[in-house]
């Protein structure tokens, strides 16, 4: 079977085990998705679902954040990683997208990657989910389960991102970010995978050499 048709297969069987693949991250409005996705950078996405209530009840737009000092916000995301830089960046964010983009969250990754905070990796994610392009923002899950289904043979993101661009069907490619996420995050685990139950085995490479 060639690889792309491969891919196609995993994806569809997918479907079928997570009914709802969407992001993990719970948010109201694009901007609480953006603060929500810099905060997960290195930190789990159920630690940043229990901190935002309280940031977002203070802080709930990109207005009210720009006007925030940096003792006002630190101690709502001190018990995540990297609290020191993500407030700094928040606050900022926050300053350009009032001053600069009315409060929009920009639609290009040329816009996006010069928002403080903001990396490929975070914009390819607020590109797929607020406005349904074909970006694949590639964390850990995707990572490991790429290579392990044998798609990929490399742990450059970059590449695995270029690769998976031209193996997915664009259309396919904002659905397939959180299929492969969801599946890394619960079935394909980094330590002890639940390969004996995992419904794409025939497909992955990984379970085919143990």
């Amino acid at each position: 079977m060639k690889l792309k048709n491969k891919v196609k297969k995993v994806l569809e069987i997918l479907k079928l085990h997570i009914p709802n693949p969407v992001t993990e991250l719970e948010y109201q409005t694009p901007f609480q998705l953006m603060v929500a996705v810099i905060l997960s950078a290195q930190c789990t996405d159920k630690r940043v679902n229990e901190i935002t209530p309280n940031l977002f009840q203070k802080f709930p737009d990109a207005k009210s954040f720009a006007k925030a000092s940096f003792d006002e916000v630190f101690p709502l995301i001190k018990s995540i990683s990297y609290p020191n830089n993500k407030t700094k960046h928040l606050i900022e964010a926050s300053k350009i997208l009032v001053d600069k983009y009315n409060e929009k969250i920009p639609d290009n990754l040329e816009d996006l990657i010069l928002i403080p905070g903001v990396g490929r990796k975070t914009a390819n994610v607020l590109l797929s989910v607020l406005y349904n392009k074909p970006a694949l923002a590639v964390d850990t899950h995707v990572q490991r389960v790429a290579n392990r289904l044998g798609w990929v043979n490399t742990q450059n993101v970059l590449q695995i991102e270029k690769i998976l661009t031209q193996l997915i069907d664009p259309n396919e490619i904002p659905i397939a970010h959180h299929l492969l996420i969801l599946h890394g995050r619960y079935t394909c685990k980094a330590k002890n995978p639940y390969c004996t139950d995992c419904p794409i085995q025939k497909y992955c490479d990984f379970f085919q050499s143990k």
